[in-house]
């Protein structure tokens, strides 16, 4: 007898183990798959590297009149048919949250550079700690490393749009 009842619990576990494993694919918020997510990331890093080079302009978001860095990110995801919000807070609350190790190519990283806000400054993750992005009057945009003391001590947070 106790060997059918130690029988019937194994049972119910498997059982319940597989009714979880079938539940969290229910879950997933995925907008796209991945493959639509891969080429979509990839059109991002492609358009955002086009404007390498393009000066910076506090509100802008052409590469004839210049980019501020959400004006960046924003117009390299309208390229590839994807609609972010303008500016970097607004970016920031509508990506989904990430830890920095699970950074991957596309995603958005946010920093701190002005001290009355949580978050004033956004760029585009291109894989091994380089980033791209418009950074301040006077300058380019270019590609920085997340490992320069400056970058790294600002660092606020990730964020995944695809």
């Amino acid at each position: 007898m106790m060997n059918i009842f130690k029988k019937q619990q194994i049972s119910n576990i498997f059982a319940v183990i597989a009714f979880s494993l079938v539940l969290s694919g229910c879950g997933s918020s995925a907008k796209y798959k991945s493959g639509k997510t891969s080429a979509a990331k990839q059109s991002v890093i492609k358009t955002a590297k086009r404007m390498l080079g393009v000066k910076y302009r506090y509100g802008g978001t052409s590469p004839n009149r210049g980019f501020d860095c959400s004006g960046l990110v924003q117009y390299s995801h309208k390229a590839a048919g994807i609609n972010l919000p303008r500016t970097t807070s607004q970016q920031f609350k509508a990506a989904k949250r990430i830890s920095r190790r699970y950074l991957k190519a596309g995603d958005l990283v946010f920093f701190k550079t002005v001290v009355s806000r949580a978050v004033s400054h956004v760029g585009i993750y291109l894989g091994n700690n380089k980033f791209i992005h418009a950074p301040s009057s006077g300058k380019r945009v270019k590609i920085s490393s997340m490992k320069d003391r400056y970058w790294r001590k600002r660092f606020t947070g990730a964020r995944r749009v695809l």
